[in-house]
Order: structure tokens, then sequence, then C-alpha cells
């Protein structure tokens, strides 16, 4: 007999999980061809979806991911990271799984650690081949997911990031800073994506597992990856975007001032992680010609004209603006480094409460009987 689809204890919970979904005004989900999802080869599929304080959306977020796996041919498990929730975050986590089964897991971290800790608090503990990160806020669509799962194995890449090409929030305040937020980081990275910010994406675990996020790094993820595959291997899909229909957004326009500061780091680390040396020369080299021409200068003006220049703000204003820059960017540089090592696997970025540990072939749903 073919396991069933969810465990027994949803059957009830379902009709009244899926009224949910509907409504907050969700299309109806277009499975894949039968045909594309019988071509998956075998795998063990991890969803990770960081939540704070969207006890409104949980209950029609995990609806929405078991309608849009309902026929998925291999065994999958998903992982909801509470990072911190103030509200019944929580609670709703709780009553998932008991209306579903094991295979729906909660992480809870103890405090509010931000998003990039908890997607990696996620990512530590899925168990899968295929790990995909979502929003829990349900503007991500999980029924993009299978198709971008088939064709991350169809054309073997590392990473499918998704494009929300027709995206659903406020122009002046979304939109347009981020628009020029992905051109900027596209340019500076050399990964050429349209939309960075989408956290839909489907990556090779094996690959993913080779890089840390720390910080509000989430957002070049795809950079990072970047640094342990080939940028050939990382690929977009255009998906679904949806308007926020429950809960309140956690992200403003501040965020373009983050997004600049965090871009320095990473064209640091893309550029010069492995040579800083020619990092420091450059600058050294900068602030040394200036510098020269500075002290050429007045020596020229002492020796020629016998002028004192010992109490010229230029002389003051130039060696003192040059120390302190080099210190300044020295000491952001060399922040950088340690706070890389500090956040090693022996020093993650969050703290979290760890339930019992699951045996290797428990915690997952059964993969859908043939049709």
């Amino acid at each position: 007999m073919s396991p069933p689809l969810i465990a027994p204890a949803a059957a009830a919970a379902a009709p009244a999980a899926a009224a949910s979904s509907a409504a907050l005004g969700l299309p109806p989900v277009q499975p894949l061809a039968a045909a594309v999802l019988a071509a998956l080869p075998p795998h063990r599929l991890s969803l990770v979806v960081p939540l704070y304080n969207e006890e409104e959306s949980v209950g029609p977020l995990v609806t929405r991911v078991h309608e849009a796996l309902a026929k998925y041919p291999c065994p999958w498990e998903l992982l909801l990271v509470d990072d911190g929730s103030s509200d019944a975050t929580v609670e709703r986590i709780e009553q998932a799984q008991r209306e579903h089964g094991g295979h729906v897991r909660a992480v809870r971290l103890v405090r509010n650690f931000k998003q990039t800790a908890a997607m990696q608090a996620g990512m530590d503990r899925a168990r899968g081949d295929v790990i995909v990160t979502l929003d829990g806020d349900l503007q991500n669509d999980p029924a993009d997911i299978p198709r971008m799962v088939a064709r991350l194995f169809d054309e073997n890449l590392d990473l499918v990031a998704g494009w929300r090409k027709n995206r659903q929030d406020p122009t002046l305040l979304r939109k347009i800073p981020s628009w020029i937020a992905n051109r900027l980081i596209a340019r500076i990275t050399g990964v050429r994506l349209h939309d960075y910010g989408c956290s839909l994406k489907v990556f090779r675990a094996s690959r993913l597992r080779k890089i840390r996020l720390y910080g509000d790094m989430h957002r070049f993820i795809p950079a990072w990856m970047a640094t342990v595959t080939t940028p050939r291997r990382i690929a977009e899909e255009v998906v679904a975007h949806h308007p926020r229909r429950a809960g309140v957004s956690k992200y403003g326009i501040s965020r373009t001032f983050v997004v600049v500061l965090d871009l320095l780091a990473v064209y640091f680390f893309l550029r010069f992680r492995s040579k800083p040396g020619h990092f420091f020369g450059l600058i050294g080299l900068a602030l040394g010609g200036v510098g020269a021409t500075i002290l050429a200068y007045l020596a020229a003006v002492k020796i020629l004209f016998d002028e004192s220049i010992g109490t010229r703000p230029l002389l003051f204003a130039g060696f003192f603006m040059c120390i302190a820059a080099l210190q300044m960017l020295s000491t952001g540089v060399l922040a950088e480094l340690l706070t890389r090592i500090y956040h090693s696997d022996t020093n993650p970025s969050y703290v979290a409460e760890d339930p019992a540990p699951l045996a290797d072939g428990d915690g997952w749903q059964p993969p859908a009987p043939p049709a």
C-alpha cells in the first residue's frame, strides 16, 4: 500500500487549513506535468522558511506547501524557523506539526537573530540533497518549487534563484531601491541576476553547505555561491509574487543603506579574500602618492622660497587625513575577517533550542504514489 500523503491526524484539519489558504486569495496550484515529475532523479527535498511574527501566515503557508508538493515523487521535509517571534507564531507552528505530521519540523531561536541567522539555522538542520528557501509571508509561492527543482537537475545547476518579474510591492519604497541595488550588486559581484532579493531559491545542498551566512548576507547568497561554483551553474527562474495579505513587512527604505555597507564586504571577499595584500597595497600606493605629492610641494616651497611650512593647514590636513583613512579602511576589513572567523561551525550566528535528533529515515513526508 502506498504511504499516505499527510499524516492521518491532518485529515480533519486539512479542509479548514485549505479554507485559510483560499481566504488569502491565493490562486490554485498548477501542477507540473507528470512526465516532468517522473523524470526527477531520486533525492530528498528540504524546505527552509524563516518566520518572525507571522502568526497569520503559518497555517496557510503550510497548507500551500502541501498543495504544491501533493504529487512530488520524492521525500520532503518542511523546516519552520521561528526567529524569536513575540506573537503566536510558535503556537501556530506547533499546531501545523500536529495537523500535518513529523515532516513539519520546528526550529526555535531563543531570540530574534534576524533573517540571515534564521536561514542558516534551518540550513544547518536540513537533511535534504536539495534545499529550498522561501519567505513565510506567502508572497513567495511554493507552487513554483517543483518547476525550479526540475530545472536544477535538468541543467545540472547548483542554484536556481527566483525572479519576481511582476513584483507586488510599493514602487517607490521597495521596487525602485531594489532595482538599483540589484544592478549595483550584479555589476560588483559579476553574477548577473535580475532579482537578488527574492528569498525563493533552490540549492544543491552539497554546494550550499560550503558557505556560511552571517550578518545580513542572505541577500548575497548567489555571490557567495559563486565562490564555490562557477557562475554558469547559477540561473534564475521567473516566479509568482503575491501581495502581502497578512502581517506586517519587516523591511523599509533603510534596508538600502545596509545593503550598500554589506556590498563593500562582499566585494572585498570576492576580490581579495585570498590576496588581501593587494587590497591594502592599492590603498597604500594611492595614499602614498597623494602624500608624497603634498610633501614634495611643501619641500619645494621650503627649499626654493624659504617659506615656513610648519604651521600650514595643508601639512596637518594631508598627513592626518591620510593616516585616518588608512586606519579606518584597515580596521573595517580586519573586522570583517575576524567576523568570518568567529562565525565558524563552532561559533554560529544564532542560538537555537534543539529538539531530539531524528533517525535518518524519520521526519520525511513520503513521496506521492505514482499516478
